[in-house]
């Protein structure tokens, strides 16, 4: 058994899955290979500059809202808790969750669109691949010793896996998912991290993490939309209201969902006992308002945790041991919430002139910077850019960098380039 074989000391989990794609001195060995992964990412740039990037609403508009980091925090203790009751690490499973958003650019899934356009000639932009890159190449911790470049955080292999929530590369996605976990320029990371899995399964962690991600983004984005006054939960009662909630659950979350199912399912969580059904700001309607928050987590995990436990057994569900189970009714749940976010949040009309004015701050932006590449980039990416053998390396410099940006920096990196 190797050094890593010996110190992972988790049952379940083998040398293979706490080994480092390149070698380490050895480590305390009273903390293990897994905590240590998690120690990595909690230390690391790149979730600090979560905290000033756009979950839903930006950074600095409200006191309230919340951010990227606030968002992974929360999908961390959702994951970790989850990840825990059905026999897997915790570490690797609060590792995947930490990590899983590190890759997004400034202003969310606005941003990430425009960078795709400016990468779509050298395999797009995908703020999952993202995180791989950071992960693996990007973020500053461990240097390969033969080469002296970078090898980001050299996490083990089993909390690599854990944090690919698309285990594929572009165009390779099951029914048309425009998501993927890689980029080419990644392949060879991406083969070494799914030694042992089956085609574009996930480990049963990643599915953890995926999991905690959609119930934490479901239940407080619509937690926020109320309190930021986006969103009067009276009018959740309405027929009109209702059926543009079910196009937008079918728009982008269950092309399945059928109206009726929509109206049949947002009307079960306005039963319930916790349910807010007026909201006035006060201090008793933002501790019921809480209260409801921590209820639906528990149930959407809940009913997730006895269906995976039906199917699969008692014991350590670890790695590829078994599927997390999601039962129909709380996927249709789940996917209520986000719509009616997307209905009052994101889709609102009075959001679309900020967000095409991120797009075009953004796309202003990386031409300014690739236009004097490599002038402006951070050292790191300056020698990318210098080393990169062709136009399309360089290109990808330039993106690595745009992606690093919070939202505050790409607008003070717009107006520096710019003058505007």
């Amino acid at each position: 058994m190797t050094d890593a074989g010996r110190r992972v000391g988790v049952p379940g989990y083998g040398a293979a899955d706490a080994e480092r794609r390149t070698p380490e001195p050895p480590k305390d060995p009273r903390r293990g290979e897994f905590a240590r992964d998690r120690a990595r990412v909690v230390h690391s740039s790149a979730l600090r500059r979560l905290a000033a990037k756009t979950q839903v609403v930006g950074p600095g508009t409200d006191d309230f809202v919340r951010n990227r980091l606030t968002h992974s925090l929360e999908v961390a203790q959702v994951g970790r808790d989850l990840g825990a009751a059905l026999g897997c690490d915790p570490d690797v499973v609060e590792t995947a969750c930490l990590a899983h958003d590190l890759g997004h650019p400034p202003f969310g899934h606005n941003g990430e669109t425009v960078l795709d356009q400016i990468a779509a000639a050298i395999g797009g932009f995908e703020g999952n691949a993202q995180t791989l890159r950071l992960l693996t190449r990007l973020e500053p911790k461990v240097l390969d010793p033969g080469t002296g470049r970078g090898v980001g955080l050299n996490l083990t292999r089993a909390s690599l896996d854990a944090t690919t929530k698309y285990p594929w590369l572009r165009g390779e996605a099951p029914e048309g998912s425009g998501k993927f976990g890689a980029y080419v320029d990644d392949l060879e990371v991406f083969t070494w991290l799914r030694a042992g899995a089956t085609g574009r399964r996930r480990c049963v962690e990643a599915q953890v993490m995926d999991l905690a991600d959609d119930v934490a983004y479901s239940v407080h984005d619509v937690e926020d939309a109320i309190v930021g006054g986006h969103l009067d939960p009276r009018v959740l009662a309405d027929p009109e209201a209702v059926a543009r909630i079910a196009a937008q659950v079918r728009s982008w979350y269950l092309p399945d969902a059928g109206d009726a199912e929509v109206a049949e399912t947002l009307a079960g969580l306005r039963a319930l006992p916790a349910w807010v059904g007026e909201f006035d700001g006060g201090q008793r309607a933002l501790a019921a308002l809480k209260d409801l928050t921590s209820q639906l987590i528990g149930r959407f995990t809940g009913t997730a945790e006895a269906a995976t436990r039906e199917a699969f057994g008692a014991g350590r569900l670890v790695r590829y041991a078994a599927d997390v189970v999601v039962p129909r009714a709380t996927v249709c749940e789940i996917a209520v919430l986000k719509g009616v976010a997307a209905v009052y949040v994101m889709t609102a009309a009075e959001r679309q002139p900020v967000y095409r004015r991120q797009r075009d701050t953004l796309a202003e932006l990386a031409a300014a910077v690739a236009e004097r590449a490599p002038v402006d980039l951070e050292p790191p990416l300056a020698q990318a850019w210098k080393d990169a053998p062709d136009d399309a390396g360089r290109l990808r410099a330039v993106v690595d960098q745009i992606a690093s940006l919070t939202d505050a920096s790409a607008l003070g990196w717009h107006r520096r380039l710019t003058g505007r």
